[in-house]
């Protein structure tokens, strides 16, 4: 070993740092992209929230007067002597529930499938009517048993086509969205879509009805002045002397008793389809990136790099890493394979300590050096002991081949 070599591999006090560790620069070139990315998604997230929220702000809200609130349709039933009751919890609900009440629910979906039966067994004996906004698969077979979706139409002006007096007298009306099929159940069918109806009226016990709307458009104070909008909501409505318009909230604490569901039972079919899409995505890109692009070739390098700049550059690669395990570990298996040849051990057994060091001690009885710890011991504990090991493994060398 040279002194050349000595020197260059034996790194010098550094500080903690790595060649590992980043520096503030690398970090943020690294980065940059995907904050940018991530502005901007929140940026366009805002924006776009904040472009919806003043429609859909008060949504089927009678207190609203917004696009999409129903306050006009609220105040018409009060000229007709309609009293309208705002409430938000199932328990106000189904309390005010009676043959001289209609029930407006304007979200049954979103109701729990236990708030739905409490809902349904209130509503069926009351003798009033329940008028459901929207209803979906979500909530149809307890809310309205027999009654299945059977996809959704674009909203636009409909005749009745049916002998509701209530949509006769209306007559053409912006109806559309869900479209329903009862089986025969249904008392009346109208404002048909490609043959299947989007408004239904079904008998219930006690000489009361369930009517469901495939869509809330009549209802929204925009719109409320189409066609026969007003004259449909308000007779739908209107039937009883007393309108209970239900809200329902996700602070009820009816929404809370739910039953034992697990989270899988919680999330959304499509959320579950999209994670599976994504993990098979993750898998076949891992898959793509990991296959292996054949042997390696043999290219011939541009310029001629002279021995030293290359032990000199891992060296200070060393040195960066605090790597002095690793930089004994080259010091000691270098002298190995050139100490093999000199004793007459064979190569391959150069890195066998039973074989090397009974060789060395056969050529140097009279040394006094650990030859197990010096050849094949731990690493050095700090840079001042690594620096002592290469000089002791270039002396020990130097002996052998004068001796």
């Amino acid at each position: 070993m040279t002194d050349t070599q000595s020197s260059a591999a034996a790194p010098p006090a550094s500080s903690d740092r790595t060649s590992t560790d980043a520096t503030p620069r690398q970090i943020w070139t690294r980065t940059r992209g995907l904050l940018l990315a991530a502005v901007i998604l929140l940026t366009a997230g805002i924006a776009l929230a904040a472009a919806r929220s003043g429609d859909q702000h008060g949504r089927l809200d009678p207190r609203s007067a917004d696009r999409y609130g129903s306050r006009a349709v609220a105040e018409l039933l009060k000229n007709q002597g309609v009293s309208t009751r705002v409430v938000t919890s199932l328990d106000e609900a189904t309390r005010a529930t009676g043959p001289d009440t209609t029930l407006l629910v304007t979200g049954p979906d979103l109701l729990t499938e236990s708030q739905q039966r409490q809902l349904h067994a209130a509503t069926a004996e009351s003798g009033g009517r329940t008028l459901l906004v929207s209803p979906r698969s979500a909530s149809l077979p307890v809310l309205a048993p027999g009654v299945h979706e059977e996809g959704s139409a674009s909203v636009n002006a409909r005749d009745p086509d049916c002998s509701l007096a209530s949509a006769v007298r209306a007559g053409s009306a912006d109806t559309g969205g869900v479209r329903y099929s009862a089986n025969g159940q249904a008392s009346e069918a109208c404002y048909q879509a490609a043959g299947l109806p989007t408004l239904l009226r079904m008998e219930t016990p006690a000489n009361g009805d369930t009517v469901l709307l495939g869509a809330p458009d009549i209802l929204y104070n925009h719109r409320l002045d189409k066609q026969g909008n007003a004259s449909l909501a308000l007779q739908l409505l209107g039937s009883r002397p007393h309108l209970v318009w239900y809200l329902p909230s996700l602070d009820d604490v009816s929404a809370t008793d739910g039953g034992d569901r697990s989270f899988f039972d919680l999330t959304p079919s499509g959320w579950l389809w999209a994670t599976l899409q994504l993990t098979l995505a993750a898998t076949l890109a891992a898959i793509w990136r990991a296959r292996r692009l054949g042997p390696l070739v043999t290219e011939q390098l541009p310029v001629a790099v002279r021995a030293s700049e290359a032990t000199e550059g891992r060296a200070r690669l060393y040195r960066k890493a605090n790597a002095r395990d690793r930089a004994a570990d080259a010091l000691r298996s270098a002298t190995r394979m050139r100490l093999a040849p000199l004793l007459g051990v064979p190569a391959s057994a150069a890195h066998a300590p039973e074989l090397l060091v009974p060789a060395v001690s056969a050529r140097l009885p009279a040394t006094e050096r650990d030859l197990q710890v010096l050849l094949f011991g731990p690493a050095p504990a700090d840079d001042a002991a690594l620096v002592r090991l290469a000089d002791e493994l270039d002396a020990l060398e130097r002996e052998v081949r004068t001796s």
